[in-house]
């Protein structure tokens, strides 16, 4: 690719890697099955609201960066938008503005709420002033926005280094899901511990400074 197209794209693909495994989690907590969300809410519903509102604004604010323009305020930015411009090659390059076309269409809804709600708060909304309401976001939004950066890095890795690259593949057990089976088994231990207490019949370990976290 190049000491200048190398380095970038190298860079890019970090990133949207990382963010393929943030959703990955939020998806693995908060969008696959509902008998998830009753064990977060038993173990702590209002912490759990909080992750899961920071995991949902952080996505968004990911996608916008990476489907922001290449230069603002004076300074480059790293973005999928940087890509054509360090490509020699005519016909990639037409077909990259094409599919980044496509991914800054994808993300706009994350951009609205990225100005107006997360770095941003739009005061006439707030006040509920009857401003523009923020643009439709789901789940469905955010893996299309994510298809459509991936088609763009996969077309730059197809053409240069004739592979296909895969960002779904998260390693399991190393997460959410991993927390979530803790959780499970702690509430179990609380559930039982809570028998023997009212019961009368406590452990040692049941009582005293021990318990302190």
């Amino acid at each position: 690719m190049g000491p200048h197209l190398g380095p970038v794209y190298n860079a890019l693909w970090n990133e949207v890697a990382w963010l393929h495994a943030k959703w990955h989690e939020y998806k693995e907590l908060y969008g696959e099955k509902p008998p998830r969300l009753e064990l977060l809410n038993r173990a702590s519903g209002f912490f759990f609201r909080i992750v899961q509102d920071t995991l949902w604004e952080d996505t968004l604010l990911h996608l916008a960066r990476l489907t922001d323009p290449s230069r603002s305020a004076g300074r480059q930015n790293l973005t999928v938008l940087q890509l054509p411009s360090l490509v020699n090659d005519p016909g990639l390059r037409e077909q990259l503005e094409a599919l980044l076309t496509e991914a800054k269409s994808k993300a706009e809804f994350a951009r609205d709420w990225r100005n107006r709600h997360i770095a941003h708060r739009d005061l006439d909304k707030a006040l509920g002033k009857g401003a523009e309401p923020l643009a439709a976001a789901s789940r469905n939004h955010v893996d299309e926005a994510l298809r459509a950066l991936a088609a763009v890095l996969n077309r730059v890795n197809t053409f240069y280094l004739k592979s296909t690259l895969t960002f779904d593949v998260i390693a399991p057990m190393t997460g959410g899901v991993a927390l979530l089976y803790v959780l499970r088994d702690g509430l179990v231990a609380r559930e039982k511990r809570l028998e023997r207490l009212r019961a009368g019949r406590p452990d040692p370990d049941d009582l005293g400074p021990g318990r302190e976290v």
